[in-house]
């Protein structure tokens, strides 16, 4: 069944949230932090049997410094630099088998899936721990070091999420001038926070995007992972101000309001995972030209396959050379 607000009132509907006065400096500061800390690309060529595709095990510095595992896979014969796919990664699940998510690679792209620190045993395997050290947490990564903004997990995933751009974008044969970011769930909410904190990106897909108009999330559904906020609060009654505090660090519509490169959105009517008015509210706070696909009759998983297809249409033109990038409704 509809999980949230009549389809006419969705479209209507706006974020009432709003960014902390040190939004910008707190992000600028995390990324300048994670970027002094010394480290290098390291690929390693991993035999998979694929006749069309080369794939390495890359190794890059993230937050802190920190390792983080991700695959990358290059279409063989390439004669040129390439443009580039970023892929994130949804809640539970890590950068998965090898063989994987092999679509944008046959498309032609350099396709970079980044590890999920600390996730990955969840749907799809992982291989990237999360070191951080913690305070008490409701199992899942939702309330890790939520008290504090500077402590919590999720800025933690996104600075990872604009070390693999820079990562991808430090390799010989990548264009550095043509990198999209893509992701669904909390990929789709960390594509976001990438394409507001990377201005110069070509295109950003986020599919149902997580992480978005976080209060009313909280309040409008029961399902995980925002349940493991609510049983943490059910817990600590005391800490509501501050847990809302760091949250909208890393809230959706915000770095959405704040992003200026192409995007297209998912949502599905039927998802109580990412309720519907949570995605739009990110989708309508866009401050980029945007376009958004609408399920009506499906869940969580949205537009799947069709999803898929849609996206490589949305970022073959904006992922082509210079003059032949496509234009975008909105």
């Amino acid at each position: 069944m509809f999980t949230d607000l009549p389809e006419p009132e969705l479209a209507a509907y706006r974020s009432a949230q709003r960014a902390p006065s040190d939004f910008d400096a707190f992000w600028a500061q995390t990324l300048g932090q994670a970027r002094a800390h010394e480290g290098k690309v390291v690929l390693a060529e991993v035999e998979t049997g694929l006749s069309a595709l080369d794939c390495y095990d890359v190794t890059f510095p993230g937050f802190g410094g920190d390792p983080v595992r991700g695959w990358l896979r290059l279409p063989r014969g390439r004669r040129a630099a390439l443009p580039a796919v970023v892929q994130y990664v949804g809640y539970g699940g890590g950068r998965g088998h090898v063989l994987e998510n092999l679509h944008w690679a046959a498309a032609g792209y350099a396709h970079l899936i980044m590890d999920t620190r600390g996730q990955g045993s969840g749907w799809s395997r992982g291989d990237t721990p999360d070191p951080a050290p913690t305070g008490p947490q409701v199992p899942g990564v939702m309330t890790r070091g939520i008290g504090d903004p500077a402590g919590y997990y999720y800025r933690r995933l996104f600075t990872d999420g604009v070390r693999a751009v820079d990562a991808v974008r430090s390799l010989g044969f990548v264009d550095p001038t043509r990198v999209a970011v893509v992701g669904g769930s909390q990929g789709g909410a960390t594509a976001l926070a990438v394409a507001a904190l990377v201005s110069d990106l070509v295109g950003v897909v986020a599919h149902v995007p997580f992480l978005c108009d976080i209060p009313r999330a909280l309040t409008i559904t029961d399902a995980h992972p925002y349940r493991e906020v609510v049983d943490y609060l059910a817990t600590h009654r005391d800490r509501e101000a501050a847990v809302l505090r760091t949250l909208s660090y890393v809230d959706g519509v915000h770095f959405a309001a704040r992003a200026q490169v192409p995007a297209r959105f998912s949502v599905a009517l039927m998802d109580p995972v990412t309720p519907p008015s949570t995605v739009y509210a990110a989708y309508h706070a866009y401050a980029g030209t945007k376009s958004i696909d609408v399920w009506r009759y499906n869940g969580h998983e949205a537009g799947g396959p069709d999803d898929d297809a849609a996206a490589l249409a949305f970022l073959r033109g904006h992922l082509s050379p210079t003059g032949n990038r496509s234009t975008v409704v909105e």
